[in-house]
């Protein structure tokens, strides 16, 4: 294929080709394989992709219209590649990160120092959505409450990464992320002959460790179950494949029960068996239906109760999405500093918190050349991309934004890096994210790279696959290592 052709953009950081159309250093033998592909090869190896994504069975759910719709999974060939000298700063930089995130989840439902000493103000936090009073009091283990995080970073027109924004609720994508690189194995085999590609199929194992670490009792293999919400939600392949390769119970709420003694049982046919980590991947308000919504047939009547006496672990913690929100995010580099007495390593996207007057005229001001985003949606949900939009959603835009600022931050927007795409006639750059999954429990773990989700869209920067993105395999290399790869 011919890659002089490519469109590469003086203002946009493409990932493998610079603006002269020259492989980057250490990316060459990806360069020079694509280049000696042609495109009906490059077709039939996506071809086989699919099958083997259909064959595995790996989907996600689309809610439209009141109906949920199962949709393949979809996957561009081209791997995305990054250098592992870079990756260790980034990687180092995650877990700084997620402790600082840990310790202010801590503080906040305990001591509030942070607010005490005016670093970041109390309204910010009582007027979250995700705050939760009857976590007040609470010291989990390891002052862990976010053990699974899943990070979103963006590469700007510098070349720098930089942060989006943090999900510590129940972030998903791990399962697809390690599915891509099994496919990638089967469709481009000889690039993993050309490449030291480090191995990250060992999350499974992690993410058990990461969970047994936080069991109230001390056992060589304690009893974890994977709580969801069933078959219909969006994240159920996910949900199915973690338990499957850790070897925990699938389980549903009417499946757990809370004894009297308070400690929360699996019902089994030879009878009740003691839960000891709840690994939950349903929200908040639906986990305990006494104290939460009382509606809820999804959680466990007591769980609440179970886990505030220390009976039962819950990953990620109640309460944890207080973090999780926009807004806190841009306060996150203040809580490097403060709780652990050191710059951050990675940068966030400058941000705009339309709570604060000057900021929110500035906004209102110069909305057209602005993200504009809710304060707690995900998925993409509600961004407004300034000059994408239409006169008449700038001005309901605005309206939302004046009606109730504390919902909604803004960011410059950035020119998202590129990576080659196999497209219909050619390969063609493509935005990207990247979302690295990080473990914290005793010890920390982040993945050797993470899920690269693709804009499939020619000029989106929306890489949500419920909004017609994509993925790619995430290579994480050692520099001029051939071989050695799995």
């Amino acid at each position: 294929m011919d890659l002089t052709k490519y469109p590469t953009k003086a203002d946009f950081y493409d990932e493998l080709l610079t603006p002269q159309n020259r492989a980057r250093q250490g990316l060459q033998p990806l360069a020079s394989f694509l280049k000696k592909q042609t495109l009906k090869q490059m077709r039939e190896r996506q071809h086989n992709a699919e099958l083997a994504i259909q064959t595995m069975g790996i989907t996600f759910t689309v809610y439209s219209e009141g109906e949920n719709i199962d949709r393949q999974w979809p996957f561009d060939i081209i791997p995305r590649i990054i250098k592992q000298k870079e990756w260790q700063r980034i990687e180092e930089g995650l877990k700084q990160r997620l402790t600082a995130l840990n310790l202010f989840i801590t503080d906040i439902y305990n001591d509030e120092k942070i607010i005490r000493d005016k670093r970041v103000p109390r309204d910010l936090l009582k007027s979250s959505k995700d705050y939760r009073k009857e976590c007040e009091g609470v010291k989990p283990l390891y002052n862990s409450w976010a053990h699974i995080c899943g990070t979103d970073l963006v590469r700007g027109g510098d070349g720098e990464m930089y942060v989006l924004e943090d999900n510590l609720r129940v972030p998903s994508g791990v399962s697809y992320m390690l599915e891509n690189r099994k496919i990638s194995k089967q469709v481009l085999p000889e690039l993993f002959e050309r490449y030291n590609i480090q191995p990250m199929d060992d999350y499974p194992t992690q993410l058990f460790d990461t969970l047994s670490s936080i069991s109230p009792r001390p056992a060589d293999y304690p009893e974890v179950v994977v709580l969801t919400p069933g078959i219909y939600n969006s994240a159920y392949f996910e949900h199915s494949f973690l338990a499957q390769r850790m070897g925990a119970e699938l389980v549903e709420g009417s499946d757990l029960v809370v004894g009297d003694d308070d400690c929360v049982y699996m019902k089994t046919v030879e009878g009740l068996s003691r839960v000891d980590v709840i690994y939950r991947r349903i929200d908040d308000t639906f986990l305990d239906p006494e104290v939460f919504n009382k509606n809820s047939v999804l959680g466990v009547p007591g769980l609440m109760r179970a886990w505030r006496k220390g009976n039962v672990a819950l990953a990620n913690a109640p309460g944890a999405g207080v973090a999780d929100d926009k807004l806190v995010y841009t306060y996150v580099p203040e809580m490097i500093r403060y709780y652990l007495g050191e710059e951050p390593i990675l940068p966030n996207v400058p941000s705009y918190i339309c709570s604060e007057p000057t900021e929110r005229q500035h906004v209102l001001q110069n909305i057209e050349n602005l993200v504009v985003k809710p304060a707690n949606e995900s998925g993409g949900y509600g961004m407004y991309i300034g000059p994408r939009e239409t006169k008449k959603r700038t001005a309901e835009m605005k309206r939302l934004i004046k009606a109730n600022p504390r919902n909604y931050i803004a960011q410059p927007i950035l020119n998202l890096s590129t990576v080659p795409t196999l497209c219909d006639s050619a390969i063609e750059p493509r935005h990207v994210d990247l979302r690295p999954f990080i473990l914290q429990g005793n010890k920390s773990y982040v993945t050797a790279g993470g899920l690269t989700r693709v804009a499939l869209v020619k000029g989106s920067l929306v890489v949500n696959s419920s909004q017609g993105g994509g993925s790619k395999d995430t290579w994480i290399v050692a520099e001029n290592e051939p071989g050695g790869s799995r």
